[in-house]
């Protein structure tokens, strides 16, 4: 069984940095699709950014150029770096693992952490 722990999120003011890292047990991290989420209050839990086994990354429009993922497959994490920070990126940030083709969709990842709260204070 996959278990993927967030760390990292926090109180930031706009215009800040903030780094999420997603430990991963379990399974075989290495062949994983491995996902960025965020749900934000009252709305649905959204994709961010994906990076897969061979290291192809995919970004939501709303967060390129300001969000990096990346994937440390010797310590079995992948983490977001989260750039000029707006308001707007407040959520509860998700990890996420896909086995086979991780795209956009939740139903992709069949493995999720708990989240990580990010807070963007204006």
């Amino acid at each position: 069984q996959v278990q993927l722990v967030e760390s990292g999120g926090g109180l930031v003011q706009a215009g800040g940095s903030l780094r999420l890292s997603c430990a991963a047990s379990g399974g075989t991290f290495n062949s994983y699709t491995m996902g960025w989420f965020r749900q934000a209050p009252g709305k649905e839990r959204e994709f961010v950014a994906r990076i897969t086994s061979g290291g192809s990354i995919y970004y939501d429009d709303s967060v390129k150029g300001r969000f990096t993922i990346s994937r440390d497959n010797a310590k079995i994490t992948v983490a977001l770096q989260m750039n000029s920070l707006k308001s707007e990126d407040t959520a509860v940030y998700y990890c996420a693992a896909a086995r086979f083709f991780g795209g956009r969709g939740l139903a992709d990842y069949e493995y999720w952490g708990q989240g990580t709260q990010v807070t963007v204070s204006t």
